[in-house]
């Protein structure tokens, strides 16, 4: 019953994030964890109509075994709580030329949770950069995000300099790491 009260809000809200499961707890107690997956479609519009690329994400073993916590360095990763925050942290690092991943997510979304522990872990490895977590449901944040077309969760802008310089969307651990190092190393 809780799923459809989701997709009703997914609906509702404009965004689309198409998890077949809602924790990542459950694909490991479905299938093989060391070859599981995470069925997702991606892609939200503000038109009526939703457009759904499909593709599979690999899921680690190393995500359902580990202790979520920090332990080892600190973590940079700022959770915004209003527009008005949101706002005025995207204008000082704008201004100030500030290194930072604005990381834009959603509880109800899947891949999310699943990406999210790397996000933390690279927070950590990578000190001198901010990670701003944003939840897309926070109110007031709907003409914030179509200035800055998020269109599907999660979605990562990478900041450096002051400008935007790279994006990704969707949960690629492999591609967070490779931009990380190239643009924080």
């Amino acid at each position: 019953m809780r799923g459809i009260f989701a997709v009703r809000r997914m609906l509702r809200n404009g965004v689309y994030c198409g998890s077949l499961y809602s924790s990542v707890a459950e694909i490991a107690s479905s299938s093989n964890p060391a070859t599981a997956t995470i069925p997702c479609s991606y892609s939200f519009s503000f038109s009526s109509s939703v457009t759904k690329p499909s593709w599979s994400i690999p899921v680690s073993q190393h995500y359902f075994n580990r202790n979520h916590s920090s332990s080892s360095g600190q973590s940079s990763v700022v959770v915004v709580e209003s527009e008005d925050q949101f706002n005025s942290l995207l204008r000082k690092v704008q201004d100030e030329s500030l290194p930072a991943v604005f990381y834009f997510t959603a509880a109800w979304c899947g891949p999310c949770r699943v990406i999210s522990p790397l996000i933390g872990e690279l927070s950590e490895k990578y000190t001198n950069v901010t990670t701003y977590k944003i939840d897309i449901d926070l109110e007031g944040l709907r003409a914030a995000l179509d200035k800055l077309d998020i269109s599907a969760v999660p979605t990562l802008h990478f900041f450096k300099g002051g400008k935007k310089v790279s994006e990704i969307v969707g949960a690629d651990a492999q591609r967070l790491k490779t931009i990380m190092e190239n643009l924080y190393k």
